[in-house]
């Protein structure tokens, strides 16, 4: 991740819109269609495997999935991609999220690799995606949008990623 805490939060911000409750205002399913098989294309070649995917995630703001399977990382633990329908978001967790506390913490228990977490933050980067900590998505939501009502304390991940 190159940018800080604070330029991330302005890009949220920017990319939240009430009007728009699964999707940004400009989101182009055909597009991000292409730069995620990029996205897939990219690690298979990177991580010399074949990586399940799911996308086009139906009542969700995430568009889809990218798992690199454990056997073809150095500690064995899988990464897990996911992107957003808003902008060109993407999150990488060790395992799942919610496994960690975010990329530090698995990088701390040593069950991600530094390397492959670089592998796959080069081929995000690369193609555009801003990468987001997962500590900033659990951060308490406080944009104008108004959440779903099953969630009790909104988050960014919910507004971001979350399901309808």
């Amino acid at each position: 991740m190159t940018e800080d805490r604070a330029d991330l939060l302005t890009l949220l911000r920017t990319l939240d819109d009430p009007q728009y409750r699964e999707w940004s205002g400009d989101y182009d399913r055909r597009e991000t269609a292409a730069l995620f098989d990029s996205l897939v294309k990219r690690l298979e070649g990177d991580f010399a495997c074949r990586c399940a995917t799911e996308q086009d995630t139906q009542d969700s703001s995430e568009y889809g999935r990218v798992t690199v399977p454990a056997a073809a990382t150095v500690r064995g633990t899988r990464i897990v991609i996911r992107i957003s329908k808003f902008g060109s978001l993407a999150l990488v967790c060790a395992d799942n999220p919610g496994a960690f506390l975010g990329t530090e913490e698995a990088l701390a228990a040593g069950e991600l690799d530094p390397g492959d977490l670089r592998k796959a933050d080069r081929a995000l980067s690369d193609l555009g995606y801003a990468v987001l900590p997962e500590e900033l998505l659990e951060s308490t939501y406080d944009g104008p949008s108004r959440p779903h009502p099953h969630v009790e304390h909104p988050t960014w991940w919910h507004r971001l990623f979350g399901t309808f």
